[in-house]
């Protein structure tokens, strides 16, 4: 795109992927993003590229195994690099473990695993050439997960699984690639104050949940830490008896 460091966000649309994709057009970073929604996309697009960021926007549905590959299409025409990798894009499913349709686990599994693998899997080679053009902070990922990766929740079986996995994956990567100086770091935060926790509003005040902010901070920090700093896990959780706790 431009000599200036690329970052794909997916889920970038709106809450938590929003507001990191921000802060990284804010910090200079040109932006891939991808949504599934085409008119949530557009206005996202206007508001990134207003900051000076060169955004390329890919209309995309992760759960869709062709829309996978396209995306990662577009970043190998468009990159030369990788710099930073932000899996923001997730689905959530509630529900006691017997009334679930494996259907939902399924679209589940595509949408906070498959497609995060995939991802990885194929842009490596573009994160280890961010990380060989700056050897000292490297290359990162990002992924945000849930607190329910980590801490049982009551009728969310299916979604902790996933999310679980998700950290899982950062781990091994870890293991696997963080010599070279690509690392992974997973995001697990209880209730964060966006659209998928409407569900629960009646129950938590959204004045009391994490803020989009915090976790974009967080996500910053990683961006900036040396490449001897591996941080494979942050865990998020709002103050008081909700400890451990969504």
């Amino acid at each position: 795109m431009t000599d200036r460091p690329t970052a794909l966000v997916t889920g970038a649309s709106r809450g938590i992927g929003f507001a990191i994709a921000t802060r990284l057009a804010e910090a200079g970073y040109d932006l891939i993003m991808c949504a599934r929604r085409a008119e949530t996309m557009a206005e996202a697009e206007r508001r990134l590229s207003a900051t000076g960021a060169r955004v390329h926007a890919v209309q995309a549905d992760l759960a869709v195994e062709e829309d996978v590959r396209r995306l990662i299409g577009v970043c190998q025409e468009k990159c030369d690099q990788l710099d930073v990798l932000v899996l923001g894009a997730g689905i959530g499913t509630g529900g006691p473990i017997e009334e679930v349709p494996l259907r939902h686990f399924d679209k589940l599994f595509a949408v906070n695993v498959r497609a995060p693998y995939t991802l990885v899997q194929a842009l490596l080679p573009l994160l280890r050439k961010g990380a060989a053009a700056n050897p000292r902070q490297g290359a990162k990922i990002i992924a945000l997960a849930s607190i329910t990766g980590v801490y049982p929740g009551p009728e969310l079986a299916a979604y902790g699984a996933s999310k679980a996995a998700l950290g899982a994956l950062c781990r091994s990567l870890n293991a696997e690639v963080s010599a070279s100086g690509v690392s992974a770091t997973v995001i697990s935060p209880g209730f964060v104050d966006t659209d998928m926790t409407q569900w629960v509003r009646d129950e938590v005040d959204p004045a009391g949940m994490i803020t989009t902010a915090d976790i974009a901070e967080l996500a910053m920090t990683v961006t900036r830490l040396s490449v001897n700093a591996v941080v494979p896990e942050m865990v998020v959780t709002r103050p008081g008896g909700q400890l451990h706790r969504a």
